[in-house]
């Protein structure tokens, strides 16, 4: 059997940390979600492992989503948080989160608590280096039309960096255009240590009325780009149930694969992720 990866979920628990993107006015989102909520949708989806990806800028969600991943073993990796303004800063915690064994990668919240071209910064640039060097994965919430266009410049700065674009760079689905959103994620999979993942779609199309149709053409062009061996499932719970749920993410996206070749739907649905999140 292929292993199956969920490669974007999140928890957020409002007590351990402060989530400073999180208002009221994000209805259904504003409270507390952990494991024990996920994890028998998780099962009932027959996904194997997931990556659980930060959800503040903040050492404190980081040390939390590493204690949650030691009692949950169907947590496979943990993408966290460190202050690349400050390269000795990040070579200290990168050097401390590569003891835990779940621990893989860095994300920040460059869309929401940073000005759009901030990732271009020398210090983030240098600080970008040591991830490079310890062999960490950065993540990168490269949301269009803002930061998508940076990420070939990344590339070619730290080019032994892996850089992983999370949902699709957010493409403008609901509004059914390609270009320039197309040009500028066909110019990152230029980079062959970019990645995507195939996550937070539903939430850029119509949140009331979306199927795989309307993801299809996002999602094909990403294939044509990338190829399979580059892409990985994700379904941003619980983010995605501001429109919809986890199990229609994931048999919606399945959908939007039929027609693929058996290896290449593996590949993407698992596959890829094992190799780049190193797991098993």
């Amino acid at each position: 059997m292929a292993i199956k990866i969920d490669t974007h979920q999140h928890f957020w628990n409002l007590t351990e940390a402060v989530y400073s993107w999180l208002i009221p006015a994000y209805g259904p989102l504003y409270r507390t979600f952990e494991a024990p909520e996920l994890e028998p949708q998780v099962k009932a989806a027959g996904i194997d492992k997931t990556v659980l990806v930060q959800a503040a800028n903040s050492y404190e969600d980081t040390a939390y989503m590493l204690k949650v991943s030691d009692m949950n073993d169907w947590i496979g990796a943990v993408t966290g948080w460190v202050n690349l303004e400050n390269p000795d800063e990040t070579d200290k915690r990168i050097e401390m989160y590569k003891r835990h064994p779940k621990f893989r990668g860095i994300r920040d919240l460059i869309h929401t608590e940073r000005e759009p071209d901030w990732l271009l910064n020398d210090v983030v640039i240098e600080s970008l280096k040591v991830l490079a060097r310890y062999g960490v994965i950065f993540e990168v919430v490269a949301v269009f039309p803002n930061h998508l266009k940076h990420v070939p410049t990344l590339a070619e700065k730290v080019p032994d960096l892996k850089m992983v674009i999370d949902h699709l760079a957010k493409p403008p689905i609901k509004d059914r255009q390609m270009s320039p959103w197309s040009d500028q994620l066909k110019a990152a999979a230029a980079s062959p240590n970019v990645y995507a993942k195939l996550s937070g779609l539903n939430t850029a199309a119509d949140p009331s009325n979306w199927s795989a149709a309307d993801l299809k053409p996002y999602i094909d062009f990403a294939i044509q780009v990338f190829g399979a061996d580059r892409l990985m499932y994700g379904s941003d719970w619980p983010v995605c149930i501001l429109a919809g749920d986890y199990n229609k993410v994931w048999v919606e996206t399945q959908k939007a694969l039929q027609g693929y070749s058996q290896a290449e739907i593996e590949a993407m649905l698992g596959g890829t992720a094992s190799k780049l999140y190193n797991i098993k």
